[in-house]
């Protein structure tokens, strides 16, 4: 390239001069120039440009910061702002929850009354509180030749404890209640010497331990286990422990569709005791397990509720060396008839029930210490439902079911051992449930037709009405009445609550139950049939609240003064009135 270069450079210098040097024409003034030297550039006289070139700028053209100066001056305001008063919702006076309280109280019938709570808690953390009642009657009952007075008491404590992935709860309770079996037949004739010699006490003592835990974001919801003993004055026993569990696997099924399967499941020993039967000496035994898988599927679909399970139960009678074998189908449906006005479900189902002494004695504390206990089929079970709101302020809900039931128990009253002549010893060894004052178990398989309905009203913030109706249709198999089951129940209950008053007002109303009566005292087969009249039980129960801790209270109970029996031959104290004081406090 070089040479390329110095050779064209070579030629270019040997044009030049010959072209400098040529003679013009005469007719063209002709100048002869001589050139001295000749340019002969070099490459090294060539510049080569800067890569990253620096432009300078004038002065002139330099930025120059600019300062900012204000002047103020005081300007004349014409803004007057109008007076007024802020408008917001009167939410009432906040009255501080204390977290613990105190009541005591006493009534006619020599009728004390105390009732304790205490809790403490720490935020997201942990709680735990204690609870303990007592109430009692001192006073005998009018026209009862036995001794008709009662105690209960009951106390029972939590504490529970929120961890990362599940919280837990455990609590127990003690339980001590006692009573007289002081309804003796009316139409027997009983010696003053007789009478003096009967010991009616019974007393139940009942303590229970349990544990819950329930999991967060976990396929297993809940599980839980329990247990209670339970024993009276006749040295019956019984032990009831329970294992629970609940599971939920959610799955995908359709669009816009919640699915899920659960499994529920558990098991269940009963065992208990009595020291005799009520004909003989002979000592009574129960023992009963049972296992319980409860397979079950969840859709809700664009308002359209489903829940269809298989109820599965194994049960094991140990004394008897049976196995029974049950399942029950159960479907429900739910869905909204007419937006929130109706709401629908009809469903069908089946369960098994493990009837326990406890149990009894919490329903009819008045049954003898020689039952037989045995579990109780729901073989099928009908039932349509209507519920929803007529307005903001009235609800209501309603219910029509039919369920058959395998040896549903029935209360009866026991036959009366006393003047029977087969009895090798006198009144005087009889014991004190042996006079015709106690009640055995019947089973018998009963269908139960139903219609309830309940219907709520919210009057304002300070009132409100509640009324409940039931009626009962029983159809028997091998009892020839349905022995104390009322055919219609009802109840109203009215709430009226302000700053400083509160009342509320609950009426009970129970028609006619039957009984047997007994035409001889040893054949239990020979009897009449004894009707129970109905009843209307009317109560108040108000006070006031004179600060946020202290508050008195006020209790009427059977405002009627009406005598009626809730069970053959035990009558009800007639009218009741107590009053205590209340107070609240932190420690």
């Amino acid at each position: 390239m070089k040479r390329h270069l110095f050779t064209s450079i070579l030629l270019m210098s040997l044009f030049s001069a010959n072209a400098q040097e040529k003679k013009k024409d005469t007719l063209v003034v002709t100048e002869i120039v001589n050139v001295i030297t000749r340019y002969n550039p070099k490459i090294a006289d060539v510049k080569k440009i800067a890569k990253n070139p620096i432009n300078s700028l004038l002065e002139k053209n330099n930025k120059k910061k600019l300062k900012y100066l204000i002047y103020s001056a005081p300007v004349a305001s014409t803004f007057i702002p109008k007076t007024g008063v802020v408008k917001g919702i009167n939410i009432g006076v906040k009255e501080r929850v204390y977290q613990h309280y105190l009541a005591a109280g006493f009534g006619n019938y020599k009728s004390p009354y105390a009732e304790l709570f205490i809790s403490k808690s720490k935020r997201f953390e942990n709680a735990f509180g204690l609870h303990a009642t007592y109430n009692a009657s001192n006073e005998n009952i009018d026209k009862t030749k036995l001794n008709s007075t009662f105690s209960n008491f009951s106390t029972n404590g939590f504490y529970t404890q929120k961890e990362r992935y599940f919280d837990w709860k455990i609590q127990s309770g003690i339980q001590r209640n006692a009573y007289n079996w002081y309804g003796l037949p009316q139409d027997r004739t009983f010696s003053e010497t007789v009478v003096n010699a009967i010991d009616a006490k019974q007393n139940y003592t009942y303590i229970e331990l349990a544990g819950d835990v329930n999991f967060y974001d976990s396929y297993l919801k809940t599980g839980n286990v329990s247990m209670g003993y339970f024993i009276d004055r006749f040295k019956s026993s019984e032990v009831l422990v329970n294992f629970n569990f609940d599971a939920r696997f959610p799955i995908p099924f359709f669009k816009n569709t919640l699915n899920d399967i659960g499994i529920k499941g558990g098991l269940e020993f009963l065992k208990g005791s009595f020291k005799n039967n009520y004909q003989n000496t002979n000592a009574l035994q129960y023992q009963q397990n049972t296992l319980k898988i409860i397979p079950q599927y969840s859709m809700d679909y664009r308002g359209l509720s489903l829940k269809a399970s298989l109820r599965t139960f194994v049960s094991l009678d140990t004394e008897n060396k049976l196995t029974n074998f049950f399942v029950f189908p159960e479907v429900q449906l739910q869905t909204d008839l007419y937006k929130n006005y109706i709401h629908g479900t009809i469903g069908f189902t089946g369960n098994l029930q493990t009837n326990t002494y406890q149990q009894f004695t919490e329903e009819n504390p008045y049954v003898s210490p020689t039952l037989f206990i045995t579990q109780t089929a729901e073989t099928a079970h009908l039932y349509i439902a209507f519920n929803g709101s007529l307005s903001r302020e009235l609800s209501y809900h309603i219910k029509v079911s039919v369920k058959e039931e395998e040896d549903k128990p029935l209360f009866l009253r026991n036959i009366s051992k006393s003047g029977v002549l087969e009895n090798p010893f006198n009144d005087s060894t009889l014991k004190g449930y042996e006079y015709g004052n106690s009640f055995k178990i019947f089973y018998d398989d009963v269908q139960t037709s139903s219609i309830f309905a309940e219907v709520e009203y919210h009057y304002n913030e300070n009132l409100r009405l509640s009324a409940q109706i039931k009626y009962n249709n029983y159809t028997t198999t091998n009892a020839s009445e349905d022995w104390n089951l009322p055919s219609s129940q009802s109840s109203l209950i009215a709430n009226y609550k302000t700053q400083k008053w509160y009342a509320t007002v609950t009426a009970f109303y129970m028609s006619e139950r039957k009984d047997a009566l007994y035409n001889t005292t040893s054949d239990a087969t020979a009897f009449t049939v004894a009707r129970l009249n109905s009843f209307i039980d009317l109560n108040l129960n108000g006070g006031y609240h004179f600060s946020d801790q202290f508050s008195t209270f006020v209790r009427i109970n059977n405002l009627f003064n009406t005598s009626y029996q809730r069970f053959a031959n035990f009558d009800t104290q007639g009218l009741q009135i107590s009053g205590g004081i209340t107070y609240k406090f932190d420690l």
